[in-house]
């Protein structure tokens, strides 16, 4: 069965499951080739709907989850959008896809990753898969956002934090949302912020393990 095929089958299963409901989301699913931004040796599990290594000790996230997140943020065409935790570029692509691309969007993706090696893997993916136009990838600690290119419509955060860091609420834009997932080492869940008239409203999504997220307002490696 094709690459093509496989993407189709999972992507009707999570829309049949009641995971997928967002048209455009669906449409970034199903145009963003997922098996281009997985190690050359997992390719061929690119479409099993489960996290997957890519090295450095990080994963590609489970394509239930990317929809559910991508959905939780509701980006739109247009949107300026900021991702910490870069991973192979998957979620990038899928965000790219949506504010850049449908509906002659013309916004943009900036994306934080704290692994030098990594960053690179994930340059090299999004630009075979043609979206290194559209998503800018930044060696940096991802807590701290980034402050040069604030504010931003939306923020995702893909990797487990303790809290949501201060300096990823001041730049998120109002009205904005925000969407992480916050806990402990063993047990997250997402947490779903919108900055609206000057408000913080929070409410809590599904429950979730994701690796974590790494410095000054996330955790230190030696706690993790």
């Amino acid at each position: 069965m094709s690459f093509q095929e496989q993407k189709r089958r999972v992507i009707e299963l999570l829309v049949d499951s009641g995971y997928l409901k967002n048209p455009r989301v669906i449409k970034a699913l199903l145009n963003v080739p997922r098996e281009l931004f997985v190690p050359e040796a997992m390719r061929k599990y690119a479409y099993h709907d489960t996290p997957l290594p890519i090295g450095w000790g990080q994963t590609i996230s489970a394509i239930h989850m990317v929809a559910i997140m991508t959905e939780e943020l509701d980006p739109e065409p247009g949107n300026k959008v900021l991702e910490i935790g870069t991973g192979s570029g998957y979620q990038a692509a899928v965000l790219a896809e949506i504010v850049a691309k449908q509906d002659s969007g013309g916004g943009h993706v900036y994306s934080i990753e704290r692994i030098s090696e990594l960053a690179s893997f994930a340059r090299k993916n999004l630009e075979r898969a043609g979206y290194s136009e559209h998503v800018t990838v930044v060696v940096a600690d991802g807590t701290l956002g980034y402050k040069e290119e604030a504010p931003y419509d939306r923020i995702i955060v893909t990797a487990a934090a303790p809290d949501i860091p201060p300096p990823l609420l001041e730049q998120l834009r109002d009205p904005g949302i925000l969407v992480a997932p916050v806990g402990d080492r063993y047990f997250q869940r997402l947490l779903i912020v919108e900055k609206r008239n000057g408000r913080i409203i929070k409410r809590w999504g599904i429950e979730c393990v994701f690796v974590p997220l790494i410095g000054k307002y996330g955790w230190s490696e030696s706690e993790w």
